[in-house]
This record gives structure tokens, sequence and C-alpha cells, in this order.
């Protein structure tokens, strides 16, 4: 049989498999064929998107169905063996996976990456490909699995619930990680998710594994607030049944299995309120903590007290923002992250939703704002003479028409995009959330009209808009659309259809801003949801140009004797004044409203109210998320231009590509894929430009011609006069469709059963008026030609 002539799937099923199959795998259990392992970054076209290239493995071979052990990636028999290896080790990195080949079809080349083989790489004859058990056998001593017991935990399967729902590829690396950590005793582990990747599912299938195995016999899943409680019982946590119970009302019955708490239903401040003192401290053998990063220093002690009680259990440790000071949380207590799963990657593979952002900038919080002498504000307060900016915006001064502006920004978004776009507007305390939902009803009466519900606020202290947050997260719930909130709505809410979020907030934590972020971050493909706009009236993505907003999480902080363990925030500390800032997670300045469920009590501090100073928009830009994780915030053009010399070193090299090419919408998709933005660039340099003028004349300072302009140059040609009839009009029509929408819509052949197409004949007429489908295609080409000549 001669190989050369093989493609590549040929090599795969005539030589791969059986050599696969041959050495003991099963091939019904053990091997997977072309895994699609992500979904493919979501680039942002204008209203519309797509998807950029998936990662597809052509084999994983698994010693259990959640122990995948090595990847084989296959190329057709013109390649060397080898010739695959590096995009094999690139998917076997992601993938946790430590055996690596690559073939032909003639033989293996074999990568060790347990550094345990006395070669790093060599080359395998096709009889030669190791058995399950020799691979099992080297994973094991490469992970130190050296009991049988610990064995017998790592080789418990997941839950399967019937369906094809299965752990994406981080979850099962997380799961897999942290049962083999659980399996050799190690006591305290981390786990770094970013939010939106189903940190719960995770934390699920890890207690469920370890539960069925028998090595963890009683478990306590701890949550921050009672809706992640619920969530979590009635959601991921159900197959666990009627081993299951959520501690409530400081009632404790020891006759369950799994429990579920709230840190707040088992501890208080006086002693006999401690109620997890009624369990024993060897109860529980498994303690898993959600948002492990905790909130304020109250928290943190309740936390810290209930770990310590129950000291011998094991401690696992979820959070998307690890927050670090000596004592208290993430990885001082828990040690590194045995697995990290970061925004920027999640992006990356398409199972987050990336963002623009639309930063506006008002007169008085960039310029300043003085009152006149003995200026006194609508409730007759003297106010402090002294230069008011952004930083006292919402917190000691309230300038009414500025809150009427940022609800008029929002309205003319939501007006101009989707009108009933899940909203939420994070402001600095309760009264900002209330006179922020005023001003939304009022700019809103129609909606209103509808149903009242159409603006909310979601705040701590009061029950009417709590009670509304399972109806906003609920994708199949209308109202409430807007929700405005303070602190309540940071964490834990898992609004899959939120497509605006507001920030009228100051944000100097990078935790609060990571969460607040990840209230944005999940995709609901089912009612439209692939990505979000973030909104920003205070500065607050300037945080997206912090190191840490992606980076590893680090230790910054040593409390000093006495001093609390949570870490100051970075801040400048002080005021226009001089005076102290109050602190992250206080209200700042609700004196009405008693201490809410988020924090958002009163300070008694003074706050001036202003109702006559006329304020206006200074700035306004979009940024755009680009493919390195960043914000693109230099100019489109520039950053254009940079992307596409990138893959094009000269004009000569675009055009030959160009020119080449069988379809140019291939071209404008892989430009897409390496992040350059041709929609939001046509709304900079002129829509009436086809993407092939744009890339010309941005990178390579080319003069640009319009579609219109090019469609008439072909007419002059004449060139159509050599075909018969009815090919003449279907080119005249094509022409003029190029003319009005550009090249990608004229390569697809569907564009034939539409109009003014499907008025001259069936789709299959119209190509044997040229002759059969070969024959369009090469007039489709040769008009391309022209278009581009």
């Amino acid at each position: 049989m001669d190989k050369q002539h093989l493609s590549e799937r040929d090599i795969c099923s005539k030589f791969i498999t059986p050599a696969v199959t041959r050495s003991g795998w099963d091939l019904h259990t053990q091997i997977r064929e072309e895994v699609s392992f992500t979904k493919g970054r979501i680039i942002v076209r204008g209203k519309l998107h797509t998807r950029g290239e998936l990662k597809r493995a052509d084999y994983i071979l698994y010693y259990k169905s959640n122990i995948p052990l090595a990847v084989i990636e296959a190329k057709d028999n013109s390649y060397s063996v080898g010739a695959g290896m590096q995009q094999a080790l690139n998917y076997a990195e992601t993938l946790g996976v430590p055996f690596v080949f690559s073939s032909n079809g003639d033989a293996f080349l074999f990568h060790d990456r347990t550094g345990l083989a006395e070669k790093t790489e060599q080359e395998l004859a096709l009889d030669a490909f190791p058995s399950p058990e020799q691979l099992w056998q080297r994973y094991c001593e490469w992970k130190g699995l050296k009991t049988a017991d610990a064995r017998q935990t790592v080789e418990m399967p997941y839950y399967d619930d019937g369906t094809d729902r299965a752990p994406r590829y981080y979850q099962a690396n997380a799961i897999n990680n942290t049962v083999e950590a659980v399996a050799k005793a190690q006591q305290r582990i981390l786990l770094v998710m970013a939010t939106g990747t189903g940190k719960t599912y995770t934390a699920f299938q890890i207690i469920w594994r370890l539960w069925k195995s028998g090595t963890k016999k009683r478990i306590l899943f701890l949550a921050d607030r009672n809706i992640l409680v619920d969530q979590t019982k009635n959601n991921d946590f159900k197959p666990f049944g009627a081993a299951m119970t959520k501690i409530s009302k400081r009632q404790i019955d020891k006759s369950y299995e799994i429990y579920l708490s709230l840190y707040q239903a088992v501890t208080g401040s006086e002693e006999e309120q401690n109620i997890y003192k009624q369990f024993s401290p060897d109860f529980f053998d498994l303690i898993v903590i959600d948002e492990c990063h905790r909130g304020s220093a109250a928290e943190d002690s309740a936390w810290r007290e209930i770990l310590a009680y129950f000291s011998s259990a094991t401690h696992v440790g979820l959070t998307a923002t690890p927050k670090e000071t000596k004592d208290v949380s993430s990885i001082t207590y828990f040690g590194d992250p045995i697995y990290s799963y970061t925004l920027k990657q999640g992006i990356e593979d398409g199972f987050l939703a990336p963002y623009k952002v639309v930063r506006i900038d008002i007169d008085k919080d960039v310029q300043g704002w003085r009152p006149s002498k003995g200026q006194t504000d609508k409730n007759g307060v003297l106010v402090e003479d002294r230069v008011y900016n952004q930083i006292d915006m919402d917190r000691t001064l309230v300038l009414e028409k500025r809150t009427e502006l940022v609800a008029k920004k929002i309205t003319e978004f939501l007006v101009a995009t989707d009108p009933y776009a899940k909203t939420i507007v994070f402001c600095d305390d309760i009264d900002h959330a209330e006179r922020m939902r005023q001003a939304l009803v009022n700019l809103n009466p129609e909606r209103v009209q509808e149903n009242r519900k159409y603006v909310m606020r979601i705040t701590g202290d009061e029950n009417e808009g709590k009670a509304e947050l399972d109806n906003f997260i609920n994708p199949e719930e209308r109202y409430p659309v807007i929700a405005t909130t303070s602190k309540l709505m940071t964490t834990g809410v898992d609004a899959q259809t939120c497509k605006l979020v507001v920030l009228d907030q100051h944000i100097k934590s990078m935790t609060e801003f990571k969460q607040i972020i990840g209230r944005g971050t999940r995709i609901n493909e089912d009612y439209g949801k692939f990505w979000f706009t973030i909104m920003d009236f205070k500065k607050a993505t300037e945080l997206f140009a912090d190191e840490a907003f992606d980076g590893p999480p680090i230790v910054i902080y040593e409390p000093k004797p006495g001093e609390p363990p949570v870490p100051p925030e970075p801040t400048d500390g002080l005021d226009e004044n001089g005076n102290p800032l109050p602190p992250e997670g206080t209200d700042t300045g609700d004196t009405t409203a008693g201490p809410g469920e988020d924090g958002e009590g009163g300070s008694g501090r003074v706050k001036y109210v202003i109702g006559d100073v006329s304020v206006y928009v200074v700035a306004e830009r979009v940024q755009y998320y680009g493919p390195d994780g960043k914000l693109i915030t230099e100019s489109l053009k520039d950053y254009t231009r940079q992307t596409v010399r990138k893959d094009y070193s000269s004009l000569d090299e675009f055009l030959r590509r160009w020119t080449k090419a069988e379809r140019k919408a291939a071209i404008l998709q892989e430009l897409e894929e390496h992040g350059v933005l041709l929609e939001p660039l046509a709304e900079e340099v002129g829509k009436r430009f086809d993407a092939f003028d744009l890339i010309c004349h941005v990178a390579f300072d080319q003069p640009p011609l319009t579609r219109r302009e090019r469609a008439e140059q072909v007419k002059k040609r004449n060139y159509f006069a050599k075909y018969g009839e009815q090919a003449r009009k279907v080119l005249e029509s094509l022409l003029e469709k190029y003319a009005d929408t550009g090249i990608e819509n004229i390569e697809d052949m569907k564009i034939l059963t539409i109009d003014p197409f499907k008025n001259m004949g069936t789709a299959s007429e119209l190509v044997a008026a040229f002759g059969g489908k070969p024959a369009y295609i090469a007039a489709l080409h040769e008009l391309e030609q022209n278009l581009y000549a």
C-alpha cells in the first residue's frame, strides 16, 4: 500500500488505531478520537460574533474515563514521524497529560513528560506502543500514588447523570489534581478558578469521588451567601439526595453525611451561638470553603474559627480571587494553588465571554467642583469650602444631575442595543443605589409602565429587592431588567445573561473588581449572551492595567501584632481634604438604612446633596479586549497596523496571499482570530470600504476604494459579455451584492437562495447556467480577480 497517497484520516484508521488497540487499549472505553477540548475564542464583530479556532486532539487515551494518560497527534505520510510533536506537547500541557505521541503511520515518536524515562524522546515501532498498564504504573510513580488505597481513590469515576455532560478539560484537571492531593494525604488545598468557570460543579465532582470511594465520609461545604447555598443544594449537589442537608435555624442533625452551611449559620458573636461546636472536632473529614478569599475582618475571623476547630479535616479552598494576608486566606493558609484557571485563559478557550469597555468621564469628576462662598445644600447644610472631584462623588458630595447623566447614558446604551438586556449598576452605597433607581425609572417610563420591576434596587437592607434576585438571575424571567446595587451582587450571583455591567462605584480592591467583572463573564448561548459591555464612570477599569488583574496570586501583606488580618487595599488613603478615606466594604453615607447582609450599612458621615449644578460628558471612548488578554488602549488604526504586520511583513506578501486564496473570507477570519477588529475599524475609517481596502489602507498606507468604486470599475471592463444572459444577470447581481455588503457574502453559495437570485430560478438552475458548479466557482474567482485587479 502506498502510504504517501493516504489522507491523515486513512493513516489513523489503517495504522495508528490498530497499533494502539493491539497493545491492549479498548477502542470503546479508553480511546477517543478527534476530541475538541476548547470551544474557540469568541470574536465579536459589531453586533455579530464568530468563534475562533478550537483545540482538537487527534487521540486522547484514558486509563479510566476520568484519567487521561496520553495524547497522539497524527499526520499524513508526507510528514516525518515527529512532525506533530510540538502541537501534541502543547495539547498535553493544557490537558495535564504526561505521555505524548506523534505518528505518520510509519512509527511513533514518544515523549515522556514525567522525567522518569532514561530518554525523554524515543522512536517506537508500530507494534511497540505501550499498554495501558505500563503507562498507568509510570503515571502513579510520577504522581506519588504509592498505596492501593490512594490508587482506588483516584480511580473512582465522576458522577454521570446519563446525559453527555462531562467536566471540561480544566475542571477535570482541577478535580483530578485535588483528588490526587487528597489521596496523598495533603491537608490544605487551594483551587483558583475564574468566575463563571463552574467552581461549584467542580467541587461537587471532587466531593462525589472522595465520598463514593470512602476516602471522606462526612463533608461540610461552607459558603457566605444564602443564595449560594440554595443554588448549590438545588442544582449541582442535587445527586447527593437524602445524604445531604442544609444547616439552618441553628439546628444540628448528625445523621447526614453531606452538610451545606453559611458561615453565619454556625457562628456568632456569643459563645453559645457557635453551634458548630455541637459537632466533635473530628466529625468532618473534609471541608470545602467556597469563595475562600473572604470580605471583612469579621468574616475572616469566623472562617478561621471554624477551620481551626475542625483542623483534623482536609480543607479545600475555592476562589476566583485569592486575597493575601499573612494569617488569613489563600496561599499562606492553603499553600500554592494546585491548579489555576484564569479569566484570560477562559476567554481564550471560548468558555468565558469577552468584553469591551466604555469609559465615560464627567466634567466635575475630572475638573473638580468648588462651592461658592456660604453655599448650602438642599437640606440647608453649609457645604465645606474645598475642591470636590471624582473621589468625593456619591460619598461626600451628591450632584443630582450627575446621577441623572449616568442614568441617561445607561438608558441610551440599552435603547441602542437591547432595552431588555440584563444590567447591573454598581453604586457606592444604598442611598446612591436608590437615587440611581429613581433616575432610571424616570428615564424609562414606558418600560416601567409595562412592568414596575423593570428597574429594581437589590441591596442587603430591603427584602422587596432581595426577593427579586432569583428572578434577575433566571434567564427565563424578563424582569427585573436593571438592578442597582452596592455590595450584595458582587460575588456568587450567577447572572448568566447579564450583558451590561455599569461601574459608578469607587473600586480600589482588586479582589472586588475581579468579582464584579465576573458578573458578566458567563456565556449563555440559548439566550444570545456571548459577550458583554462594561460602562465605567469612575475609572475603575484602570485596574485592568494592573499586573495583578490576571497574574499569579502573591502574598503581599504581613500584619503586625494587633493589626487586622485583612490587607489594606491599594489607595492613596486620603481625600481632597487630607482626611482618611473610609475602609473598603463600609457604607459611605446612607445614614437611614440599617446594616445589610452585604455590608451596606450607615456610617453617619456628612453627605452634601446639590441639585442645581449642571454636568456634562467630557470624554467617551471604547476599548476592546485583545487576544493577549489586555485592553487595546492605543488607536484602533495603530493596533490594526501592528497586528496585520505580524502576519504580513509587506504589502506584496499580503497581496500574494489574497490573490491565491480560494476564499477571501478565510483570510479575514484568520486576521480576526489574530485580533484584527474589522467591524470597529470600518466604523472608524468608513463603512463603505471593503475589508481588503481597510487592511491595505491602515496597514500599508494604500489609498482605499469604496466597494461601489470597485464594482463600477468592473462594469466598465464589460467582461460579462462573454457569458449567456442568465449567467450575466447572476454576475451583475453578485457585483451589486458585493457593493452593498462586501466580499464574504458573495463567496457563500447560499446567496443564490435569496433575493434577487431566487426570482431568477433555483440555485441549481443558476449554477447550471454557468455549465455546473466548477464553472460557477471559476466565474466567481474571475469576478474577484477583476474586483481586486
